[in-house]
């Protein structure tokens, strides 16, 4: 009763767990295996099939951890748990990850004051979020024959931006646009 306790349980936690990368129990093909303990002792080189044995005496899974050396380490670990563990890792990782984002703010060589202000407000409030802000000027029909008020324009826009951003490189014009990437600076930098 015993015996076919643990081979049904040990056919089901083999074949359980579709999405992996490491190898257990009956998956792993080598004849003689370095095994680590659960208390992290080393048990030795033994073959593949005691290791299997010292693995079910424990209740536990036989994982090859490090497959590429010779001969593969395998350790002796509650599987279940240790994909727990490592799925959780990740998540606390991607929690504590900022991504930043690219907000583009258009402006026009002819822009009012107020106008200007309100977008001016805007994209500080994206530089204080930790994002990037591309401002871009349109210039259109006559305007391209005036890029220096595009210039003037862009010149100002860095400046009022200067303490809480800096720009990556000068302003390029391309075409009808002119664009600017101003990057947030860190916490440190702004004392």
């Amino acid at each position: 009763m015993c015996g076919e306790f643990f081979s049904a349980h040990f056919f089901r936690r083999c074949f359980n767990i579709s999405a992996k990368e490491l190898l257990i129990n009956e998956e792993i093909r080598a004849e003689k295996v370095r095994v680590i303990a659960a208390d992290g002792s080393q048990l030795g080189i033994i073959s593949r099939n005691e290791a299997l044995n010292a693995a079910h005496e424990a209740g536990m899974d036989l994982v090859e951890m490090s497959p590429n050396a010779e001969p593969p380490v395998c350790k002796i670990m509650d599987y279940g748990k240790f994909l727990y563990e490592k799925t959780k890792k990740e998540k606390e990782s991607k929690k504590k990850r900022t991504t930043v984002e690219l907000k583009e703010i258009k402006f026009s060589c002819r822009i009012d004051k107020h106008d200007f202000d309100t977008k001016l407000n805007h994209a500080k409030r994206f530089l204080t979020d930790g994002n990037k802000v591309k401002i871009t000027i349109v210039f259109s029909g006559r305007e391209m024959n005036h890029t220096d008020r595009g210039y003037d324009l862009m010149a100002s826009i860095k400046e009022e931006l200067a303490d809480i951003g800096g720009a990556e490189k000068a302003p390029s014009l391309d075409g009808r646009y002119m664009t600017l990437v101003i990057s947030p600076k860190k916490a440190d930098e702004t004392k």
